[in-house]
Parts: structure tokens; C-alpha cells; sequence
């Protein structure tokens, strides 16, 4: 059984601690919302990826494409986190998803509660030890196609809580796979490959991003073990 953290001295960083901007409410997440302040939580997982078969389809569906430039990259350019109801913004709410007896104050902060994270194993009590991940990230959208995108489209990505797109992870862990897509790195938990592909792919494949060689190689070689 992997030990429960209380407190670690790392710094939670700007990535997952941005300002709040003052958007309208999401009606998608408003069911979500309506639970925030109770202490209890039925998924404790983001929402399910497809199944290894239709990954392998949307693999083989995805366009392949060397990996674009940079250029013009900023996160500021994908919004986040929104604010989805009342004082809750997308990364409370997914806190409290991904969470177990998660106790929220009236300015939505997570005050309590337990997180195993999926991609290392290790669990935590102090929400400052979790940042959210995006599964897709940013910059890999970037340069995947999002360079293209709108502001709002980009905003949709970065806070999309209907997909496999946002998970509570360690902080350092998230902040060592960075911008890699799985070519280049993979969770440490050898296990949860196949679902992190399956992820990765129900992603790539609803917002029609390209995939380059080495990551389809990698996707299908993990997706083939399914």
C-alpha cells in the first residue's frame, strides 16, 4: 500500500494556481457544482476514456504529422482555470472529483480530504501537493493543430471537464512529464500506461489534433496490450 503524504516543501506553481477570471458559469458542470460543498464524491476519476479498441480506431483515424513550432505559444492563450459556478473554479472542481471526502470553505479551497494519484500511486491530504494535469497538454495541442484554434476554443480544451482531459496528479510528477506526449514519457505507474494512451487518443481524436510518428508508435504499441 503506497504511503499517505501529508505535507511536501515543493512550491505549487503558477501552472496550476492562476487568478480566476470572471467567466459565466458552464451549464455542463452546473449538476457538478451543485455537490461541491458536501464532503462526499462518486467518481474520484475523470470521466472515463473509450475502450482499447475504439483507441485503436481513433489511432489509425488520427492524421500523422511532424510535430509543429512553438512559435506564438503562450499559456495565457488557453484561459484557465474559468470559473464554472458561484466561486468554484475547473481546478476546485476537479479536486473535488478526483478526491475522497474532499471539504471545500465558502471560497471553494479544498480544506480536507485524501488523492491518490493515479500516475505515481501516492497519496495525498493537502490539496497543494496536486496540481491538474492536462492529459493533452497545452503546448502538444499547440503544436498539434490549437495554433489554429480560437481563444474560446482554446478555452474550452484547457477546462474541458467532460473528457479524459484534467486529472489530480503529483505535483512533481505532473511538472516532469511537462509537455511530453508518450513518445517521450509515460506515468511512472507502468500499470495505468494503457489507460493514459486510451486517454491521450479519445482526446487527440475529439479535437482532431495531428499525432507525429514516434507518438502514434508509442500509442500503438501501448494500445496493442490492451
Amino acid at each position: 500500500m503506497p504511503a499517505v503524504y501529508a505535507r511536501r516543501s515543493t512550491r505549487h506553481t503558477a501552472r496550476t494556481r492562476r487568478a480566476r477570471p470572471a467567466f459565466a458559469a458552464a451549464a455542463v458542470v452546473l449538476a457538478t457544482a451543485a455537490t461541491l460543498l458536501t464532503g462526499t464524491s462518486a467518481q474520484a476519476a475523470p470521466p472515463a476514456p473509450v475502450g482499447a479498441a475504439t483507441a485503436r480506431t481513433y489511432l489509425a483515424d488520427l492524421t500523422v504529422k511532424a510535430e509543429g513550432s512553438s512559435d506564438g505559444y503562450s499559456r495565457d492563450k488557453f484561459p484557465h482555470w474559468k470559473t464554472q459556478s458561484g466561486a468554484c473554479n475547473t481546478r476546485e472542481v476537479v479536486l473535488k472529483r478526483d478526491g475522497t471526502n474532499v471539504q471545500q470553505d465558502s471560497s471553494c479551497a479544498a480544506t480536507s480530504g485524501t488523492w491518490k494519484s493515479a500516475y505515481d500511486g501516492a497519496t495525498w491530504t493537502v490539496a497543494s501537493d496536486l496540481d491538474i494535469d492536462h492529459v493533452v497538454p497545452l503546448s502538444e495541442a499547440w503544436k498539434s493543430g490549437a495554433n489554429g484554434w480560437t481563444t474560446a476554443q482554446r478555452e474550452g480544451f484547457a477546462n474541458d471537464l467532460t473528457r479524459p482531459q484534467l486529472i489530480a496528479v503529483t505535483d512533481n510528477v505532473n511538472q516532469a512529464k511537462g509537455d511530453k506526449d508518450p513518445a517521450e514519457w509515460m506515468p511512472p505507474t507502468a500499470s495505468y500506461h494503457c489507460y493514459y494512451a486510451r486517454m491521450w487518443v479519445d482526446v487527440k481524436h475529439h479535437y482532431n489534433l495531428t499525432v507525429n510518428t514516434e507518438e502514434k508508435s508509442k500509442l500503438s504499441s501501448v494500445l496493442s496490450g490492451c
